[in-house]
């Protein structure tokens, strides 16, 4: 079980909140606007109302014994300035910012303490680019404390890995393969098994590695993104 600290308590908030509670997590929800307390809608949550950008609302939360923060307001500013005192003044291990207007989400990196940097519109532009581009290798979330990606290709029946095996396939250094979906089905990478037209590999790779994997699996174009 976790220790989770959510901040911002509107729609996205409680289903975050919801979701991990449901997880066997302790998730405590703050905000500093009176009228976000619903605590009706979670009521297993523990609710602080205060601002989120305090550092007296963040000692009263515990902040120095939560696992996660996940600043989750719809505001950049207070979301970076959370994950800033979260990583800096209390060590906390994981935090998660939430990102509203794509044109800040260069700036929710390690210098201001984000992990995870959560980008709705970048990830629902993933999501229809990955539905559409046969061969194309698509971002699909970053790992900012490890500078990696979880990208997606979906194998064009003309690569040259079509029919070859999992353990065959002379994979860039620094991309690991860790799915294959087949038929809406995830499959294990297992090293016997036979890449097919269309399946969708998963990895997690630098992004000096993405080129690599352009040319290996036969896609023509630059990564998506």
């Amino acid at each position: 079980m976790m220790r989770v600290l959510v901040a911002g308590a509107g729609s996205v908030g409680r289903s975050i909140a919801r979701e991990l509670l449901s997880h066997g997590h302790q998730v405590t929800l703050m905000d500093k606007e009176p009228a976000a307390m619903k605590v009706a809608s979670v009521p297993d949550a523990e609710w602080i109302l205060a601002d989120a950008n305090e550092l007296s609302s963040l000692n009263q939360a515990g902040l120095a014994q939560v696992d996660v923060v996940v600043a989750a307001t719809g505001d950049d500013k207070a979301n970076l300035v959370l994950s800033l005192l979260a990583k800096s003044e209390f060590g906390v291990p994981r935090v998660v910012g939430r990102v509203n207007n794509p044109k800040n989400e260069w700036m929710f990196d390690q210098v201001w303490g984000v992990d995870v940097a959560v980008s709705t519109p970048r990830i629902m532009t993933s999501l229809v680019e990955e539905a559409v581009a046969v061969g194309d290798v698509v971002k699909i979330f970053t790992f900012r404390q490890s500078d990696t990606d979880l990208v997606e290709v979906t194998l064009p029946p003309d690569s040259p890995l079509v029919g070859l095996t999992v353990a065959t396939c002379e994979w860039p250094t620094e991309a690991v393969l860790v799915a294959i979906i087949r038929d809406s089905r995830p499959l294990p990478p297992e090293a016997d098994a036979v890449l097919e037209p269309h399946d969708e590999l998963l990895f997690i790779a630098t992004r000096d590695a993405v080129d690599s994997l352009q040319v290996l699996l036969g896609a023509a174009s630059s990564p998506a993104a």
